[in-house]
């Protein structure tokens, strides 16, 4: 019987472990490295060791530290949960090695499902349809995919559209592969820029007994990482559904698995499906088929690993349509860039959660307080709605995020509320194109009127909205400063006070208000009435309309929230300094990470647009490009570098200013 977990992964992953391992009476170990030495996952362990070191290569990545802090912890099982060393089969021998009981399927089959391109040939085999690699692709081969053999999560992957670009992009993804996991092992396949992502769970014991416990579609993705799935796959024919779980089985049975996994299927526009890999441990996006079953797959994983058999012959059935979206700390509007800093707030509304009732499930690696590094994944949260059927649960779930509090660093929210309502995702009609065809509109700086609802529209104010945002934001900033001779108090009528800010988007508000007799009112807005404003939260009326506006304030960084939406805002003083000026070509670091490669030298010809280096933060990589033509006269970067939000990467020079 297995008495003590030890988590061999971080954040949200090792804290849905645990919560399973409290259900059960299972003490719980975490490792840690040092950034996330006051981590949630770390205060919720009965133990906790640390692995010195920030990277992941120095600390999660070293199966060695992990299997010595168990014996270390007392320790005697270990759930690698997913990422990091999850399909590894040489730590799987490892911890096996050391007495204690892996949490997983047997290292044969993940050695075995380990490079996609042995995968391929196992399933072919075994009659599983697959997408041939392509030794030589041909111009009629086009689009292509590059992939990397081993791991997943979207690294060491290009399409290609031209065969001129392909030395290049298989170049790009065998060095992103080499440095994610350790092979620079590529290859190519036909690329289906329509196909549909379909995966289906399965959970096997020890005693032959192998569970399809149902599908779910993943292909709304980004950059080939997935950002909003669900269960059951919608709009999938009976037999298509069927075969698709015969697959996964016969999968699963071809290499002798045990455990939680999953068979992921590329589903082509004409129904026919193709082997894409099988990921030999649990996924990011388990939570969906636990909520539409009612299983638990890791007090599942655990009864197995212990021997147990599972509880009959076939799964529960599947009822009701749940969705999962991922929240990022990312901007999507500027090339997925991610975003770090201090998450001062992260909570749904209270209103909300009695709306769903236990439809409802958040779960967060992350709490109010805690610093996103550069170090790890962007994810901040997984949001979770159950609902009698899909329409309702994607309404749901866009009005849980829609309401939810976020403030801090930016975020994915608005792209994925934006996606939610969508007239396509609601029809059902997705793939994985879906974000990059509907980029302009899901990720476009918004025009939506002042009268524009959550349940109408997308979640930030719109143009109106943003400026009764921060009118809100001003006058409530006053409410706080009130004296007994409140700042800008005269006997006689004077001129008004002033406060400016900064919208996410660079534009610059001045708000005007004045204190008279009668309180605070605002100036140039003559059809919004002041009802009452506090230092947390402002009253306002147009019209016949009253709205609440919540204010919070973080040194300069203000955040209201309201029915029409979110906005975030940075108070600028009053009084610019002149000094703070940037040269316009100088290029600043657009967030903390690693310079990967440098792709200039000073007194080179560049172009805009012309990348001029990499940088790697939070396991992806950001071009840094040419702000302009002109020459590049100063490059303050070099591969392995660490820089710093802000640093001086390089200076680009007009013709003229050379």
């Amino acid at each position: 019987m297995i008495t003590n977990v030890l988590v061999a992964n971080r954040g949200e992953i090792a804290r849905r472990v645990f919560r399973t391992c409290r259900e059960l009476g299972v003490a719980t170990t975490a490792v840690h490295s040092d950034p996330d030495a006051d981590a949630p996952h770390v205060r919720e362990a009965d133990a906790a060791v640390r692995l010195p070191g920030a990277a992941p290569a120095d600390t999660y990545l070293r199966g060695e530290l992990i299997v010595r802090a168990a014996l270390q912890a007392g320790a005697d099982a270990v759930h690698p949960g997913y990422g990091f060393l999850s399909e590894s089969a040489e730590f799987a021998r490892a911890v096996l090695a050391s007495g204690l009981v892996w949490i997983g399927p047997p290292p044969e089959a993940i050695a075995a499902m380990g490079s996609k391109t042995a995968a391929k040939r196992l399933m072919a085999a075994a009659g599983v349809p697959v997408l041939d690699a392509l030794a030589a692709p041909a111009e009629a081969d086009l689009p292509v995919l590059v992939k990397a053999a081993a791991g997943g999560g979207g690294r060491g992957m290009r399409v290609v559209e031209r065969l001129a670009d392909l030395p290049a992009a298989l170049d790009a993804a065998r060095a992103e592969a080499a440095k994610a996991f350790g092979s620079d092992e590529v290859f190519c396949e036909r690329y289906l820029p329509t196909g549909r992502h379909v995966e289906v769970q399965l959970l096997a014991d020890a005693h032959g007994t192998v569970w399809a416990v149902g599908d779910r579609d993943c292909s709304l993705q980004r950059r080939h990482q997935k950002v909003i799935e669900e269960a059951p796959a919608p709009g999938l024919p009976a037999g298509v559904r069927a075969e698709l779980h015969r697959a996964a089985v016969g999968a699963a049975r071809a290499i002798g698995y045990v455990g939680a996994g999953t068979a992921e299927f590329l589903l082509a526009e004409d129904g026919r499906f193709y082997f894409l890999e099988m990921n030999t441990r649990l996924q990011v996006e388990h939570p969906v088929t636990e909520a539409v079953t009612g299983l638990d797959l890791v007090a599942l994983q655990l009864a197995v690993a212990e021997g147990e058999e599972l509880p009959a012959a076939t799964p529960p059935p599947s009822t009701g349509h749940a969705i999962e979206a991922r929240l990022y700390a990312e901007d999507p509007a500027r090339d997925w860039q991610p975003a770090t800093g201090t998450l001062h707030r992260l909570e749904l509304t209270s209103e909300h959660r009695e709306f769903c009732g236990d439809g409802l499930r958040l779960d967060s690696g992350v709490e109010a307080g805690n610093e996103i590094t550069p170090h790890y994944d962007a994810m901040l949260a997984k949001v979770i709605v159950r609902a009698p059927t899909r329409a309702a649960a994607a309404r749901r779930l866009a009005d849980a995020l829609a309401r939810a509090r976020i403030h801090g660093p930016a975020t994915n929210r608005d792209l994925l509320v934006r996606a939610l309502r969508h007239p396509e995702f609601r029809a059902g009609r997705v793939h994985t194109g879906f974000l990059a065809e509907h980029a302009a509109e899901l990720t476009a700086e918004l025009t939506a009127e002042f009268t524009a609802g959550p349940a109408a529209g997308p979640t930030t104010a719109g143009a109106g909205g943003v400026e009764r945002a921060a009118l809100a934001a001003a006058l409530a900033d006053a409410a706080a400063r009130t004296t007994a001779l409140p700042s800008g108090w005269r006997n006689l009528p004077s001129q008004p006070q002033s406060k400016r800010y900064r919208t996410a988007d660079g534009r610059e508000l001045d708000v005007r208000y004045r204190r008279t007799r009668a309180g605070l009112r605002a100036e140039g807005h003559a059809d919004v009435e002041l009802i009452e404003a506090a230092p947390d939260f402002v009253l306002l009326r147009e019209g016949e309309v009253r709205r609440r506006y919540d204010v919070a304030r973080y040194g300069d960084r203000v955040y209201v929230d309201s029915p029409v939406g979110s906005t975030a805002l940075t108070a600028l003083p009053r009084f610019p300094d002149p000094t703070a000026q940037t040269d316009p070509g100088a290029l600043l670091a657009p967030m903390p990470g690693t310079v990967l490669r440098v792709a200039a030298a000073v007194g080179d010809t560049v172009t805009a647009g012309q990348p001029l280096l990499v940088l790697e933060a939070m396991k992806m990589e950001h071009r840094v490009t040419a702000p302009a033509a002109g020459t590049l006269v100063e490059l303050r970067a070099a591969p392995g570098q660490q820089v710093q939000l802000g640093a001086l990467l390089a200076v680009v020079k007009s013709p003229e200013e050379v």
